[in-house]
C-alpha cells in the first residue's frame, strides 16, 4: 500500500522543478515521511524528506543563480525567474541621449524612375514616409512593449535616392533627456518610413525589399557612446 503511494505521489510530481512546484513537493514528501513512520516505528534514516527537498531547493537556487548571472551581463529585460520585465530607471541619471539608425529600400528601376520623377498613384513618397517615421519613433513605447514611454526633443528623418542600385537610403535620428536611450526610437523610425515607402509603391511592384535595419550610433547614458565599426 505505502509504495503504491509513493509511485502515485511521486509520478504526479514528475515534472520539471520550479519555485512555484517546491513547497508542494516539500509537503508531499513530509506526508509521506509521517506515513513510513506509523508503517516502520520511525522516520526513514537520514532525513529523506530532507534530502530530497534540499534537492529541490538547491536546483532553484542555481536556476535563479544562472538567470541573475545572464540579467547582470546584458539581459536586463528579463527577471530573475525568467520572466519579461520592464527595467526600472529610476536609479540613473538623467542625461543628454542621442541615437542614429539607418536602412534601405530595393526599388528595382522601374519603382526608383516612378518615384524620383514624383509620379507615384499615391503621391509624393518621400515627403509621407518622413512623417509616418517621425510619427513612428513618437510611439515606439505603444509598438514595442517593453519600451519606456520618454520624452523626445528631436526627431530627424532623412531619405535620399540612390541611382546606383535604385533604392531609397533612410536615416533617423532621436535625442532626449532622459534616464533611459534613444535607440529603439531611432530604429522605429526607419523601419516606419521604410514600410511605408514600401505601402506607397506596392501596387507598382510587390519585389521591392526593406533591409539593413541597424543602429548607426548612440551617445549619452551609462555605457557612453558608441559608433559602428569602432
Amino acid at each position: 500500500m505505502l509504495l503504491r503511494r509513493l509511485s502515485s505521489k511521486f509520478a504526479a510530481s514528475a515534472r520539471p522543478f520550479c519555485s512555484s512546484t517546491r513547497h508542494d513537493i516539500a509537503a508531499t514528501i513530509s506526508e509521506l515521511n509521517k506515513e513510513m513512520e506509523v508503517v516502520f516505528g520511525e522516520p526513514p534514516s537520514n532525513g529523506f524528506g530532507a534530502s530530497a527537498a534540499d534537492g529541490v531547493g538547491a536546483q532553484d537556487t542555481q536556476f535563479t543563480s544562472q538567470v541573475s548571472e545572464e540579467g547582470a551581463g546584458g539581459l536586463t529585460h528579463i527577471g530573475d525567474t525568467g520572466e519579461a520585465q520592464m527595467v526600472d530607471v529610476s536609479p540613473k541619471v538623467v542625461s543628454k541621449r542621442t541615437a542614429t539608425a539607418s536602412c534601405k529600400v530595393m526599388l528595382g528601376k522601374k519603382v526608383f524612375d516612378l518615384v524620383s520623377a514624383n509620379q507615384m498613384a499615391k503621391g509624393d513618397v518621400l515627403s509621407v514616409a518622413k512623417i509616418a517615421g517621425i510619427s513612428g519613433a513618437k510611439h515606439t513605447s505603444s509598438l514595442i512593449p517593453l519600451c519606456h514611454n520618454i520624452t523626445l526633443t528631436h526627431v530627424r528623418v532623412d531619405l535620399k535616392l540612390n541611382p546606383d542600385d535604385f533604392s531609397v537610403e533612410i536615416e533617423g535620428e532621436a535625442a532626449c533627456s532622459e534616464k533611459t536611450g534613444v535607440e529603439m526610437e531611432a530604429m522605429t523610425a526607419v523601419t516606419i518610413a521604410g514600410l511605408t515607402v514600401y505601402d506607397m509603391c506596392k501596387a507598382t511592384s510587390k519585389d521591392i525589399q526593406i533591409s539593413n535595419v541597424r543602429l548607426e550610433r548612440k551617445t549619452g547614458g551609462k555605457s557612453g557612446d558608441w559608433f559602428r565599426g569602432k
